[in-house]
């Protein structure tokens, strides 16, 4: 009788881890089958997000919370946006968040929100009794200025229990085409560079950078006109002049990582964002671009004709990598080794861009960071 007990305990063991192990291949292989598909949508810059994501985006991104929130797999961010590959640059590894390795915690910011996925929409919000729009407005990770302006409100304190306010996406404001607008009168209208509106992956906006008259549009770090702008910050990076020049003091990173300024600049037109994995420095005379750390070419040239247009990338060997994009002239090849400080192209404006500029990027073992916070 004990005997028969057991082999049946130990047949239902056996079930249990078998049905396990099927489960989480089940859930896994749908999982990759996600990413892949997001990864699809957002490629090209959100090209081809005009053609499936009202339809099908919605309902990827719903299975997609229930099949993330079950097997705690990688976050559609770190897959789904430009980063890294040996062939493409825009594709993003796998990251482990809890890792310590030479204090990259400290280079990103890990805070619970409910905003923590990507969202496209603008958000109506029913204020619950004791909030203000301080905390509101951290809950959504926007800042309280962008409620204020969306909602045309006189202060911050007037809101009451009950009532509805728009929550944006991102900081900044929203703007609906009217006769007449361009990319240009805008972005200006708005105080920010045209780039920063094409870059905002939920704005469907074409190659040709044309806007459809009643088109919503989100202006990420917008300001309204009547309202007091701010000076942009001034960056004084020291002027790269290639092998035989001055680079400037060199930055040490968690991981060994040991960085220069790529290029020179007067200001940074877009910040390091969720949906913009780097910074873009523009510089109308288009200066020349060295690389910020030695290392291996993995990329160059530009192989896909949009994007990123020409760019290179290189694999500093020390689980960094830094991605360099729109440039006007590539002056290195794949495989080849490059110093701290050496030439590898000219600043421009090729691919989906509006402006000379650089957009520079840096990755740790697949994870996009904020370039500021080593560059510092």
């Amino acid at each position: 009788m004990n005997s028969a007990s057991n082999d049946f305990k130990e047949l239902l063991k056996f079930l249990l881890i078998y049905q396990s192990k099927k489960t989480r291949k089940l859930v896994s292989g749908f999982e990759h089958l996600k990413n892949n598909t997001v990864g699809l949508l957002m490629h090209r810059r959100g090209k081809f997000q005009k053609h499936f994501f009202h339809t099908s985006m919605i309902g990827l991104s719903s299975v997609g919370l229930l099949a993330s929130g079950i097997i705690g797999g990688d976050s559609m961010v770190s897959k789904s946006f430009p980063g890294v590959a040996a062939a493409d640059p825009r594709q993003i590894q796998t990251f482990d968040p809890n890792e310590e390795e030479g204090g990259l915690k400290s280079l990103i910011d890990f805070k619970t929100s409910i905003s923590d996925k990507p969202r496209s929409e603008i958000l109506d919000y029913e204020v619950k009794s004791g909030e203000t729009i301080s905390q509101i407005a951290e809950k959504f990770g926007i800042d309280t200025d962008t409620i204020k302006w969306a909602n045309n409100l006189d202060s911050i304190h007037t809101v009451k229990p009950g009532q509805t306010i728009k929550i944006l996406p991102v900081s900044g404001v929203a703007h609906t085409v009217v006769k007449g607008d361009t990319l240009e009168s805008v972005a200006k209208k708005y105080s920010v560079d045209s780039q920063s509106i094409i870059q905002f992956p939920f704005n469907d906006i074409p190659d040709d950078f044309t806007l459809k008259v009643g088109q919503l549009i989100i202006i990420p770090d917008g300001t309204p006109p009547e309202a007091k702008v701010p000076p942009k910050p001034k960056y004084q990076p020291l002027s790269p002049k290639g092998p035989a020049g001055p680079v400037g003091p060199s930055f040490l990173a968690p991981g060994g990582g040991n960085f220069v300024w790529p290029t020179s600049f007067s200001y940074i037109s877009t910040q390091f964002a969720w949906w913009h994995p780097g910074i873009d420095l523009p510089n109308p005379s288009a200066p020349r671009v060295v690389a910020s750390d030695g290392g291996t070419v993995i990329s160059a040239g530009w192989p896909d004709n949009y994007g990123y247009g020409n760019r290179v990338m290189i694999d500093h060997g020390n689980g960094y990598r830094s991605l360099y994009a729109h440039l006007s002239n590539v002056y290195v090849s794949i495989g080849q080794k490059v110093s701290r400080g050496q030439l590898v192209g000219q600043m421009g404006s090729t691919g989906r861009s509006t402006g000379i500029h650089l957009h520079y990027e840096i990755h740790y073992k697949g994870v996009a960071l904020n370039p500021l916070k080593i560059l510092r």
